[in-house]
């Protein structure tokens, strides 16, 4: 159990799947941060995040009260949460009562009011939930450009527009994030299944050449579910055969960045960083 009093030195990382809960750690211990904590779950978060904080406690998914338990006892100013959980699990895990009581409590259950419910219940233990993009900085594009050897064609970039347009209202409506479309014919849109899932369902639909367009609602709650491109995305774009990706400025985590470049060159894609304002149509 943690025991020493709070400091401003001090950060929870409430980690999920994937590298980004291991570059957080990193970057936040070099701006800084002298005491991690990471509350990882049983097969999702990467085991290697033990070596790189100073306290790891681990529970299982849908044991709400054992992770507040733990933050209560880090006695902790700070939180973010960093890295995906899979989205079936909320309803194949055992979930424990403090779960069970604050599922009961919501009319819609989709990302933001799933989280914003839980960021309120560590609010109530002094612990306050950080944007999920803290100490990220560096790894969120800013400016408008081409980030791959090869620009968009025109056709792609129509599709990008559109893209754009129609995510603005799918995410507004907490829909989803990804938009996949096709010669002006949309193939999918992320659901509750994720955006490999949405990826790879456009894919079985349209074949090669998509585009994929990833976007963050209007007024998004930055603590919790932003958008985030990894090389794991990288991995379903091309078993889906997509050409080009598009992301928002300042509103996307683009995870080990050189890697992805080196690996979109090599497969012909194309990513770009487009402005971060979304407009409906």
């Amino acid at each position: 159990v943690c025991t020493r009093m709070e400091s401003t030195k001090d950060l929870i990382i409430i980690a999920g799947k994937g590298a980004y809960p291991l570059l957080l750690a990193e970057s936040a211990r070099r701006q800084g941060v002298e005491r991690l904590i990471a509350i990882a779950f049983r097969g999702e978060t990467d085991r290697r995040l033990g070596g790189l904080v100073d306290e790891l406690h681990w529970i299982h998914m849908g044991q709400l009260g054992r992770m507040l338990d733990a933050i209560k006892g880090c006695r902790c100013p700070r939180a973010v949460m960093a890295g995906q959980i899979t989205p079936s699990h909320l309803f194949r895990v055992r979930m424990d009562g403090a779960l069970l009581r604050l599922l009961k409590e919501l009319k819609e259950r989709n990302a933001e009011t799933i989280f914003g419910a839980i960021g309120d219940e560590i609010r109530a233990l002094g612990t306050e939930l950080l944007p999920a993009s803290s100490f990220m900085q560096s790894h969120i594009p800013t400016e408008e450009a081409v980030l791959t050897a090869r620009p968009p064609s025109a056709e792609e970039a129509a599709d990008i527009d559109l893209g754009l347009r129609i995510g603005a209202v799918t995410s507004g409506l907490a829909i989803g994030q990804t938009v996949i479309l096709k010669r002006g014919t949309i193939l999918a849109v992320e659901a509750f299944e994720g955006t490999d899932a949405a990826i790879r369902r456009a894919g079985k639909l349209g074949g090669p050449g998509a585009v994929v367009v990833k976007v963050a609602k209007p007024a998004h709650d930055m603590r919790f579910d932003i958008p985030v491109v990894g090389l794991r995305t990288l991995k379903s774009l091309r078993k889906a055969g997509v050409s080009a990706l598009a992301i928002q400025s300042g509103r996307c985590i683009l995870l080990e960045r050189e890697a992805i470049i080196q690996v979109a060159d090599g497969m012909g894609l194309s990513i770009v960083v487009r402005n971060g304002r979304t407009e409906t149509a």
